[in-house]
């Protein structure tokens, strides 16, 4: 079991990010992305505080060095801040399922980055991957007139762009944490990512004049039930356990386990949105992920 470590911990990131989706999808349509950003945030860094103060003795990273604190920091800003607003946004526009499955592309992305920046070779095997993967969201995304004669996005267009966008931010903040945290506590490392991140959209809020709607947002019971189990779940279970994976697996393997959340998410968001899934969009769910698994596995 112990040398399972990181992908245990990739699967429960999985499954931790399909909840968390799902709860902020129904918090966001209530109160707005940037509200649900920021409550989100601070919501998460209470529940880290509260984890290192009883588990490690030390409520607040102090111990890290300045390498961590700063690319640390800077992760939280590009993953947490412009990121994951992309991304919740898109929960609003186009829903979870569809925006998660948009966000199976952070592998790919991850790659891409790691070629372009770092000279990190990618096999044909690689390639293959990514085209599996844009394959299987164009099956979801992309669909046919009546006619047949003219091919057509199934999503508003705003909603699938600003996706990508979520995916473009998850994916160098992954890259980021990854080079700052090295061998340092990864709960430690998110609470780092959050303070930063928390910080950007208090900028954000404080230059736009939205105090009032995050107290309004705060005082709705409803919403604030479902963020409060979103960031349980993602801020605090979800990116910690992604920074485990990272740490005790291959990044690509992590990140391969990390993406079946399209195929996960399915049933719920049937089940509690009573979202009509056809058998063409599971399918495209299904492709994405293998491709992501080629794009890491075979060499």
């Amino acid at each position: 079991m112990g040398s399972y470590v990181g992908e245990i911990a990739a699967l429960s990131t999985a499954f931790c990010w399909t909840i968390t989706a799902l709860a902020f999808e129904a918090a966001g349509k209530r109160v707005g992305s940037l509200s649900l950003n920021l409550i989100r945030l601070c919501l998460g860094f209470v529940f880290l505080t509260i984890y290192l103060t009883f588990f490690k003795s030390r409520p607040l990273p102090f111990d890290a060095s300045a390498h961590q604190w700063i690319w640390l920091s800077v992760s939280g800003v590009v993953g947490l801040t412009l990121g994951d607003f992309f991304l919740f946004k898109a929960f609003i526009l186009i829903g979870s399922r569809v925006s998660m499955l948009i966000m199976a592309t952070v592998p790919p992305l991850t790659a891409l980055i790691g070629w372009l920046v770092m000279g990190e070779t990618l096999t044909t095997a690689n390639f293959l991957g990514m085209v599996l993967v844009v394959g299987g969201i164009s099956m979801v995304i992309l669909k046919r007139s009546e006619d047949h004669r003219q091919v057509r996005l199934s999503r508003p267009l705003t909603g699938i762009l600003i996706a990508f966008g979520g995916a473009i931010g998850q994916a160098v903040g992954l890259v980021l944490s990854k080079y700052g945290m090295g061998d340092y506590d990864p709960f430690a490392a998110t609470q780092i990512r959050i303070i930063a991140g928390t910080a950007g959209f208090g900028i954000i809020v404080t230059l736009l004049g939205l105090w009032p709607r995050i107290g309004t947002a705060v005082r709705d019971k409803k919403a604030m039930g479902n963020m409060s189990l979103g960031a349980m779940f993602g801020p605090f279970l979800g990116v910690s356990f992604s920074l485990v994976a990272v740490k005790y697996t291959a990044t690509g393997i992590a990140a391969t386990i990390m993406a079946i959340v399209p195929v996960l998410i399915i049933p719920p968001a049937v089940i509690l949105f009573k979202e009509k899934v056809t058998l063409r969009e599971t399918i495209g769910a299904v492709v994405a992920v293998a491709g992501v698994a080629v794009l890491f596995l075979l060499k």
